[in-house]
């Protein structure tokens, strides 16, 4: 009995350590995207310029839909972005970023619902249940980027909680101290690995190092979850689905904390939903609490930021929480609103059934060419 344990045990200890191993490497990614970021740019002011295109912000919505569907996370993408606003990235293009970055994850559920395509009545289903997060999403852009705009409302409250845990804009993040010294090396490490590059340029690949360490670490780190949590992580989702919204809310909150990845959580839902185990209406609330579970992604990785940045970082990765979390207090909390994904969802469902192409043509379309027109018409 003790030979079969020590395998399990030594196995575990193993999944562990990488887990660790994996979270200081996107802290360590998140600190050389910035120091990088910084280098080269020079500051704020050369930030600014450098995100000309993207002062616009329908722009940076667009941008950050397409870089989330073409890494296929969003957690990359907001991790990334936190780098970038403690380099000096201006918070009102970084906003809209992270709210495409929300739109971006949606691809990959969809994604997963088009393998049900043979039978047309899972396909049905199951393209209901993807694409109801599509249009969540899309609803919650059309009601708080305009607002954003106009009034600053998840910036004002962003900036208010975050300088209540910060105290002010001049300080590291108090309890969060010995972050820098411990990521300082690794940091460090990346620089010195480009100081081959001249100039300003090594900014530019420490960027590039960073960028590519943050999409292994969270890659992997998604991966080594599945193996210590999946069991757990699948009993929740089993046990809380069809126990009414508050319950399917805070357990796809929950398992997408665990599993760090909200592609994942809403993509195990879609072969249930295809077999006709639960229906989009039941699934619905568990897309909503993994758009919440999937924040603390940037929230770990604000914590890589020290000094005067701190507060930046931090109030940055506290819109794309508050941004999450009002979205699904409006939305579902008001009836009529609550309605309109579901309606569109079972909609386009019914269209993708009866024209196949135009289902293709939907995640294509949507995804990869209108964003990446926009941007073309854009520059």
């Amino acid at each position: 009995m003790n030979t079969t344990q020590q395998p399990h045990t030594l196995t575990k200890f193993l999944n562990w350590s990488a887990v660790i191993f994996l979270v200081y490497c996107m802290l360590v990614a998140v600190g050389s995207v910035s120091s990088g970021f910084k280098l080269f740019s020079g500051g704020s002011a050369g930030a600014a310029q450098i995100f000309e295109f993207a002062t616009n912000p329908f722009v940076a919505l667009i941008l950050g839909t397409l870089a989330t569907a073409l890494v296929q996370s969003s957690s990359t993408v907001t991790a990334v972005t936190v780098g970038l606003v403690a380099g000096g990235l201006p918070i009102s293009i970084a906003i809209p970023l992270i709210m495409g970055a929300n739109m971006g994850t949606t691809i990959t559920n969809t994604i997963v619902s088009i393998g049900h395509i043979r039978e047309q009545a899972d396909f049905k289903r199951a393209f209901s249940a993807a694409t109801v997060h599509d249009f969540f999403n899309l609803m919650a852009v059309t009601i708080f980027l305009p607002l954003e705009m106009m009034f600053g409302l998840l910036e004002k409250l962003a900036r208010t909680t975050a300088h209540f845990f910060i105290g002010g804009s001049d300080l590291s993040m108090k309890g969060l101290n010995f972050m820098k010294p411990l990521t300082k090396p690794g940091v460090n490490f990346i620089g010195d690995l480009v100081s081959f590059v001249p100039g300003k340029m090594a900014g530019v690949a420490m960027v590039i190092v960073g960028v590519m360490l943050i999409l292994f670490s969270v890659t992997f780190l998604g991966k080594v979850l599945k193996k210590v949590l999946v069991g757990k992580a699948k009993s929740i989702l089993h046990g809380a689905i069809g126990k009414g919204p508050v319950a399917g809310i805070t357990s796809g909150a929950v398992v997408t904390v665990m599993v760090q990845s909200s592609s994942t959580t809403t993509s195990l839902m879609i072969p249930l939903a295809g077999s006709g185990m639960f229906t989009t209406r039941q699934i619905y609330p568990f897309t909503l609490g993994a758009n919440i579970g999937t924040t603390i992604t940037a929230l770990l990785a604000a914590t890589a930021i020290s000094g005067e940045m701190a507060q930046a970082a931090l109030t940055i990765a506290l819109v794309h929480f508050f941004f999450n979390v009002l979205a699904v207090a409006v939305i579902y909390g008001i009836p009529v609103l609550r309605e309109l994904p579901l309606k569109a969802a079972d909609h386009l469902a019914e269209v993708g059934t009866k024209n196949k192409f135009l289902a293709f043509s939907y995640v294509f379309g949507t995804f990869f060419a209108l964003p990446g027109l926009i941007l073309i018409g854009a520059r």
